[in-house]
């Protein structure tokens, strides 16, 4: 009798404690940003691109590099827009004093050139998740647009239903067991992969142009076929292979449009 007497103020004392605990708040939604942030976003890409002097992929590598000693400042800014980057910022402190040749170079800083052009441009870490891996913010931005299919700054599509336009973001995926689909990527959600993302600046006469971090170890501009249409030709085998394109919609949502595409808003 005392056991089940015991029992049961055991049992009454959780229940109480549970419903003690708020239940969590409901997730913000996302702003709606004006034109003037995406058109700034597509303007700091530029910018950096033209710091590092205008460098192709299909072209030689330019003399700017990421162990360039005068282009500290730049990778430096890079990691100061994303929370892993204080400990790397400290340890390249530490090389950049003794002027070594491996400045940098341990740690790929594709996603913090991302994270940067996006805080850079004014976008908040509640649109848009700062890291150093490019999963972390690829997973925020496909929970915003299943959460907030008619708010989510950006859209997830498949490469070969989208038409790349300016300040898209281009994804691909560099495992070795590569994803297909997005979706792919939402059942994979909070996994580390290797992945890589470009700023898609210019889609025009058959050839995509998006500017990216960590490309032949500086910021450079990637030139990609498409075909008829304006859709991305499939990457050759052994290069990473595009699993998305994220819309990005910016300045194209209420208050700042009365009429966005539904089919655009349906991840």
């Amino acid at each position: 009798m005392m056991k089940a007497r015991l029992y049961l103020a055991l049992l009454l004392t959780t229940l109480l404690a549970a419903c003690a605990v708020a239940p969590p708040a409901p997730r913000e939604a996302p702003l709606s940003y004006p034109p003037l942030a995406r058109e700034r976003m597509i303007r700091i890409a530029i910018a950096e691109w033209e710091e590092w002097g205008r460098q192709v992929s299909d072209r030689r590598p330019g003399p700017a590099q990421e162990w360039d000693l005068a282009g500290f400042p730049r990778l430096q800014a890079y990691w100061q827009a994303v929370p892993e980057g204080s400990a790397i910022i400290t340890r390249n402190r530490a090389l950049y004093r003794v002027g070594h040749e491996a400045l940098w170079r341990d740690d790929a800083w594709s996603a913090a050139f991302i994270s940067f052009v996006m805080r850079s441009a004014g976008i908040d870490a509640r649109e848009f998740t700062p890291s150093a891996a490019h999963g972390t913010s690829i997973d925020g931005m496909i929970a915003d647009a299943r959460a907030f299919p008619h708010q989510a700054p950006f859209i997830p599509h498949r490469v070969q239903d989208r038409v790349a336009a300016p300040g898209d973001l281009l994804c691909a995926d560099r495992s070795r067991w590569v994803l297909a689909h997005w979706r792919d990527r939402a059942a994979d959600h909070g996994r580390f992969r290797p992945m890589h993302c470009d700023i898609v600046i210019r889609n025009h006469h058959g050839m995509v142009e998006a500017i990216g971090g960590n490309i032949q170890d500086a910021v450079t501009m990637a030139r990609f076929p498409t075909d008829r249409r304006g859709i991305l030709l499939p990457a050759p085998p052994g290069a990473p292979q595009w699993f998305a394109i994220f819309e990005n919609r910016l300045g194209r949502l209420p208050p700042w449009t009365t009429s966005p595409n539904p089919e655009a808003s349906r991840p």
